[in-house]
């Protein structure tokens, strides 16, 4: 047998095994939301035979409507003689997942940049990191309004500010595991370029960065989706009209007669996190080939 016939065969098998993969992610995928479905509507069957009271949630139509009617409604128009609601939620997710986009990446370049600082200089760490903690527990709700009104002052487009706000989300555990990821280097190989006198560039490029990618997309992760959350909640003060947290806020309003109209928002909200994650998770998959030897 030829080479080539054998690497022609490597391929049609690698491929092969590829589509089944898939094909089995596929359908854990569906079962995954079929159960979650049917879960769904036991409990409102349970909550509604009962009468079953959690606190000052009562389980109804209202406050618990079915998962048929909400998807439904996404296929109904918005308004009398508008556009479906899905074309709305859709223009509504594809603005505010820019907004999160930039927010995303400008966080993970400053929470970077803070962690690499950080990395090299014991005392500024020890001098800076508790502030850092710490800025993380004022609630985004209001740190919203004066980045807005800080930055509105000074021209800067309300996009720009939700972008902000998203990016105050993101950074902090970027910074925390860039910090991590760069001391997991392994102290041999630190010992071997530092042997051939490589500077400071050349082993945080070569080494600690390379060391730090596990770290680093286990943090892509987490502020991937707190991005659109503080995109959405970035929204509301920023009067931004078009985004989902404008959408949210006006369906909001019409829940008593409408509420699957809401719900549906939040799930068209979710499915824009999921696709964030799913998005790093490719990255990882792409850029990471394997895990550093030494991280357990």
């Amino acid at each position: 047998m030829s080479v080539a016939a054998t690497a022609r065969e490597t391929r049609a098998a690698s491929a092969g095994d590829w589509a089944l993969r898939g094909a089995r992610q596929a359908l854990v995928l569906l079962g995954v939301l079929a159960g979650l479905w049917a879960l769904w509507e036991a409990f409102k069957w349970v909550g509604e035979a009962t009468e079953l009271r959690i606190r000052a949630f009562q389980v109804n139509d209202r406050t618990f409507p079915h998962l048929h009617e909400i998807v439904a409604s996404l296929f109904e128009p918005s308004r009398r003689g508008g556009p479906m609601l899905i074309e709305v939620l859709l223009d509504a997710a594809l603005f505010t997942a820019r907004e999160a986009a930039a927010g995303f990446a400008l966080g993970a370049l400053v929470g970077f940049t803070i962690g690499t600082v950080l990395a090299h200089s014991r005392l500024l760490q020890r001098g800076f990191l508790p502030y850092i903690v710490a800025s993380q527990t004022v609630p985004i709700l209001a740190i919203a309004p004066m980045v807005v009104v800080w930055l509105g002052s000074r021209g800067i487009a309300g996009w720009m500010s939700v972008a902000v706000i998203a990016a105050y989300l993101t950074f902090f555990p970027v910074a925390i595991n860039t910090l991590r990821g760069l001391h997991a280097a392994d102290p041999r190989a630190l010992e071997l370029m530092r042997s051939y006198a490589a500077g400071t560039w050349s082993v945080l490029w070569k080494l600690r960065v390379h060391a730090a990618m596990p770290f680093l997309f286990a943090a892509f992760k987490i502020s991937a989706t707190a991005s659109v959350v503080g995109a959405i909640i970035g929204e509301l003060p920023a009067g931004v009209p078009d985004g989902l947290g404008t959408a949210i806020l006006n369906f909001n309003q019409y829940y008593a007669t409408a509420p699957e109209r809401l719900w549906a928002t939040n799930l068209v909200a979710a499915a824009v996190g999921i696709v964030f994650f799913l998005i790093v998770v490719i990255a990882e998959k792409l850029v990471v080939r394997r895990a550093p030897e030494h991280v357990a």
